[in-house]
């Protein structure tokens, strides 16, 4: 299947990053979390990328045209040169379609905007480029078609150092709950649609406002409760986050790692 990521955000909330690259590129060790979103695809056969462009997008581009597998891998200096451990670049079967949607774009329009790259497609995944989770998109796919739904996306817990506020008029608390223990859940992303989502989306719409509310209407939206591994990368706190697991080789998003 095709995959569809919306890379063009402005990534305000995280401008200690994003004022110099789009959020995309902003790294996990030696590669953006774009790359690890996109090695997560990749195992499980889905490498058949079109990437929605707006903010930074001459940078994504530069980063593809340009890329570097020797980042990760050996490298030797001698007098013949620099000689590279593992030439071959990791991402060398990999189809990527890079389409400038617009700077100020909503996700409704940037889907609008690359539908003749999946319109051969019956089903396609689509994924914010800011989230990494460990999810089994074989067992994903296979629930999805189980259902008569148009679009799915998953369902995850909110970050457990939030704090769900009840309080009267007049602004007195009457209950503090942490998220940990609260029964909410919130769009996690990690979309998969029918090719019949465009028969719902309207030019200018917002993807998870007016479709997405007119299609659960119809009952003809579908999530899964996920309660494995999922983050996402809003917030300076989350990135330094990502990275102290990085450092500590506690990754569970790598699914296409060899278990040591």
């Amino acid at each position: 299947m095709k995959v569809v990521l919306f890379c063009g955000g402005l990534g305000t909330r995280l401008r200690e990053h994003s004022n110099t690259i789009p959020k995309p590129l902003v790294a996990i060790g030696p590669r953006p979390i774009l790359w690890h979103l996109m090695r997560h695809y990749a195992h499980y056969g889905h490498k058949d990328f079109v990437l929605c462009l707006g903010y930074g997008g001459e940078l994504i581009r530069e980063y593809f045209l340009n890329y570097a597998p020797y980042v990760t891998g050996d490298v030797t200096l001698g007098p013949g040169g620099a000689r590279i451990g593992s030439p071959e670049s990791d991402i060398s079967d990999w189809r990527i379609t890079m389409v400038d949607t617009g700077l100020h774009a909503n996700l409704g329009e940037r889907l609008l905007a690359v539908r003749r790259y999946v319109e051969q497609e019956e089903v396609f995944l689509a994924n914010y480029s800011d989230q990494l989770s460990d999810l089994n998109l074989d067992e994903y796919h296979r629930a999805f078609l189980s259902s008569k739904a148009h679009a799915g996306f998953i369902s995850v817990r909110p970050p457990q150092s939030y704090h769900y506020v009840e309080a009267a008029p007049t602004g007195i608390v009457k209950e503090l709950r942490s998220a940990a223990v609260a029964d909410h859940w919130i769009n996690g992303g990690f979309f998969i649609f029918r090719q019949s989502i465009f028969e719902h989306l309207q030019a200018g719409e917002e993807l998870v406002e007016e479709p997405f509310g007119r299609l659960a209407a119809r009952q003809l939206l579908w999530t899964t409760r996920y309660v494995g591994f999922w983050q996402s990368m809003d917030t300076y706190k989350d990135k330094i986050k990502l990275d102290r697991m990085w450092g500590q080789r506690e990754t569970p998003w790598q699914v296409w790692a060899e278990p040591d």
